[in-house]
């Protein structure tokens, strides 16, 4: 594969916030996207925000200025912030699963997967209180960002799971990887421990963010890994369980200069009109806001 990148950047223009993380697209009709993203405000803290645009045209339609999701109360696993990673549409409602974080103190943060409906797209309620993903007895330190397919009755879940954390020197860092889990309704999930991707050697130590289609019988996945800094990554399979790592085949990686120099990370891989387009951060995992990319050779 081979992804072009255009010269389009987006980042928040509303005061009191920066950055544009984890870009997600939803089609509403025709070439026409809204693609919800992830913001922090001058706490430091994550929120959802979402603007829609014209993916061919790359024209800007709307930007919406206030949050669709905020942090939650005091002492609730997303007091810290809520960060955007998948939405679909079930028996009419846009269920939006998102990231609701907790800052730590002998570690850095916490992190867990809670769920918020809508009726349009835009207003949403958080279904419940609490987290329906959060650490467990077989994972004890913090599972978050998540890709799903439903095939027919079965929910298929992609996600990241922290197996440790190490203090180097003066930095506490983070062990994670993606896992596979699956649900008959999206709320209960079975997890096994099965590991999709893993570590590949031992300077690396993040994957996240996968994003999977499947396409001509074949899952294929797109991720951002991390050793010095983070990359695009790409895998393939047969079962959406057992995965083969093909970074290589990525097609895409950091630009010679501007916001993703040092940098490219958190992909979301979809088709409009018979066309494939990714949207990615650059530097600062999403300070510098997102691209987007459409592939111009290989096929999906």
């Amino acid at each position: 594969m081979k992804w072009e990148k255009s010269n389009f950047n987006y980042n928040i223009d509303v005061e009191g916030y920066n950055g544009a993380a984890t870009p997600f697209a939803f089609p509403i009709e025709g070439s026409k996207y809204r693609i919800y993203y992830t913001s922090r405000n001058e706490e430091n803290q994550s929120n959802i925000f979402y603007l829609e645009m014209d993916v061919e045209t790359e024209e800007i339609l709307y930007i919406e200025k206030e949050p669709i999701l905020r942090p939650g109360e005091l002492g609730s696993f997303d007091d810290s912030g809520v960060m955007m990673s998948w939405i679909g549409m079930v028996d009419n409602k846009y269920y939006l699963y998102y990231i609701g974080w907790n800052l730590g103190v002998t570690v850095p943060f916490r992190n867990s997967i809670g769920l918020a409906i809508s009726d349009d797209g835009i207003h949403f309620e958080k279904m419940y209180d609490g987290p329906v993903c959060d650490r467990t007895k077989e994972e004890p330190h913090f599972c978050a960002s998540q890709w799903i397919i439903r095939e027919n009755d079965l929910w298929r879940m992609w996600y990241l799971s922290c197996v440790g954390w190490k203090k180097i020197g003066d930095e506490v860092r983070h062990w994670y990887h993606i896992k596979y889990a699956e649900s008959q309704d999206g709320v209960n999930w079975i997890r096994n421990g099965k590991v999709c991707i893993d570590f590949k050697n031992d300077k690396e130590y993040a994957i996240s963010r996968p994003c999977v289609q499947k396409s001509n019988g074949i899952y294929k996945m797109w991720y951002s890994y991390r050793g010095e800094s983070y990359r695009i990554g790409y895998a393939e399979s047969q079962d959406g369980v057992n995965w083969i790592r093909k970074d290589e085949e990525a097609g895409i990686d950091v630009s010679a200069d501007g916001f993703d120099s040092k940098m490219v990370c958190y992909p979301c891989v979809f088709s409009c009109n018979d066309k494939w387009y990714m949207l990615f951060n650059g530097n600062g995992y999403g300070k510098t806001g997102f691209g987007i990319a459409r592939l111009t050779e290989g096929e999906i």
